[in-house]
């Protein structure tokens, strides 16, 4: 009886991790991170630019319509850059869950590591260190180059 609850254990585990092998492969932990990281980057930068900065501008109410128009497009462009940060954590997301090496992978993971690295080091040399946002750019970077 022993030897049989022994060779049906086994059977059990070797099913089990068939069955897990299957149902979660393999992810990249640096990637998953720094996709994460990305999210909270991208959300905290329109979250916060519209309570901090965007709140404090005039209305597009206001009669001084023509005033505003450059405005707008900095509202614009500051949303823009949100947006495409959430872009890339979206392909790091795909990238993470991709385990094998391939020319594109290496590709896209270099290019967004220094697409992170130089926006981190911009912020970072044109605040002197003073917003916090290049800690964020540079951490992701750092991440994905680690992947």
């Amino acid at each position: 009886m022993p030897h049989r609850l022994a060779s049906l254990t086994r059977h059990a585990t070797v099913l089990w991790h068939r069955f897990d092998a299957q149902r979660s492969p393999a992810v990249n932990t640096s990637l998953v991170v720094a996709t994460a990281l990305a999210v909270l980057v991208g959300v905290v930068h329109s979250v916060l630019g519209e309570r901090l900065i965007f709140r404090h501008q005039p209305r597009a109410a206001d009669n001084a319509r023509r005033h505003r128009r450059p405005f707008d497009i900095l509202w614009a462009t500051w949303h823009i850059a949100s947006v495409l940060g959430l872009a890339l954590a979206a392909v790091l997301w795909k990238l993470a869950a991709m385990p094998e090496p391939s020319a594109l992978r290496e590709f896209l993971l270099l290019a967004i590591a220094l697409a992170y690295a130089l926006s981190g080091v911009l912020v970072l040399v044109g605040t002197r260190g003073r917003h916090p946002g290049w800690a964020g750019l540079v951490g992701v970077a750092v991440l994905v180059w680690l992947a």
